[in-house]
């Protein structure tokens, strides 16, 4: 599977520019009609048994698990399927042991879903929070080294920055961390799918990914990756009856039997599943998500990791040449599949925004702590003429201005 191939399976794409999917990406062809497939056999039971009919489905949500794994170069078993990266954060938050005087330590970029599970904590148990202020958008390792205190326990960040693309190092990150005794906490939805992240590289404790924007699966359903190590070390969520090993001669054999009672001793899986819902989930959205995942590996992460920074190296090019001030760093080491730029004026990139999408060129407007603009989203489905479309009309719009003023 080549780029050039994967972009037919976008058929959207032939009538408008999408460069937004650090919003909600379009799924693939294949994710839509695997959704279709699965919508009938539901609606048929194609198997004549209600029971065996929902052990397919569970097995066909379980299938999302591995190629997340291959994607992130961990084991089958670190996996869990989530509703969405808030809800793997928040199962994470709850399970580390804190206690009042307690340190966690974020930095002022973060999208409000890193951070309101630390605030809660601050509310219900006295632990302190410690602000870690961007340079110019960036966040420098040396200021989170400052930061940690003996009683800091996590470091929780967001590996791409959502308003302005920042990519952490997280290698240097993971290195402190570890040398400080520090669970790292990663919000990666800004990453996976687009930057490689490879977890044996770069271990993290626990990392949280809602499927809806770089994985192309926007129904529902992410998943968590969660260290051995961090496992061992923390509280697991309460289960589900789906979190129990599974009997002997399968579920359908075991509720068929007269003398099964509901109080009883369990044994529960020891691995990251034990972190899912524990029953009845989400079925389509796991089953798209594995497909829009499969076309990713299908065409190698690495791959697009370099097609999308190929894309923004254009975009910034394109852009500095209107004289358009680009906020994402420009040092490559810290780009990812974002750019965002700024006429200098909100009202200007309101405006700008307006214009791009009567035009039909699907970018967003995001700030945090006043770091933002225009966000542009490359991924493995855009090519070098939705960049030079994107181009063309900011410069008509850069005229039109002119113009009025002139």
């Amino acid at each position: 599977m080549t780029i050039d191939d994967a972009r037919k399976e976008f058929p959207a794409l032939q009538n408008q520019v999408f460069l937004d999917s650090a919003c909600v990406s379009l799924p693939p062809q294949r994710a839509t009609d695997k959704l279709r497939a699965f919508l009938d056999m539901a609606a048929s039971c194609p198997s004549g048994n209600a029971s065996q009919q929902h052990l397919d489905m569970d097995a066909r949500r379980s299938a999302a698990r591995a190629p997340l794994a291959k994607l992130i170069n961990a084991g089958e078993d670190d996996i869990a399927l989530m509703e969405s990266t808030t809800h793997g954060l928040s199962l994470v938050a709850d399970a580390i042991p804190l206690q009042r005087g307690d340190r966690v330590v974020v930095c002022d970029l973060e999208f409000v879903a890193v951070a309101i599970p630390w605030v809660q904590k601050r509310q219900e148990t006295g632990i302190e929070i410690d602000i870690v202020p961007n340079r110019n958008g960036q966040l420098l390792i040396e200021d989170i080294d400052a930061a940690i205190t003996a009683r800091t326990r996590v470091v929780a960040i967001s590996s791409v920055q959502w308003n302005n693309g920042f990519l952490c190092d997280l290698d240097a990150l993971s290195r402190l961390c570890r040398e400080r005794g520090v669970f790292l906490i990663a919000d990666a939805i800004q990453q996976i799918g687009a930057i490689p992240l490879d977890v044996q590289k770069t271990p993290v404790d626990a990392i949280a990914c809602g499927g809806h924007k770089w994985l192309m699966a926007p129904f529902g359903c992410g998943f968590l990756y969660l260290s051995k190590e961090f496992r061992d070390r923390v509280k697991p969520p309460l289960a589900g009856y789906l979190s129990e090993v599974e009997p002997e001669g399968g579920w359908a054999a075991y509720f068929e039997t007269p003398t099964i009672k509901p109080v009883r001793d369990y044994d529960f899986v020891p691995n990251a599943r034990r972190w899912e819902i524990g029953g009845t989930a989400n079925y389509p959205g796991a089953i798209a998500l594995a497909e829009s995942v499969g076309l990713i590996n299908e065409i190698g992460i690495g791959k697009v990791g370099e097609h999308v920074l190929c894309l923004t190296d254009y975009l910034i090019d394109s852009l500095q040449q209107q004289g358009v001030e680009i906020v994402t760093p420009l040092d490559r080491r810290n780009r990812s599949s974002i750019v965002t730029f700024t006429l200098g004026d909100v009202k200007k990139n309101v405006a700008l925004l307006d214009y791009l999408q009567q035009r039909k060129v699907l970018v967003s407007l995001r700030y945090t702590s006043s770091i933002g603009g225009l966000r542009v989203a490359c991924h493995l489905f855009n090519n070098r003429e939705d960049i030079g479309r994107l181009a063309e009309v900011t410069g008509e719009f850069l005229r039109r201005g002119a113009k009025a003023t002139g």
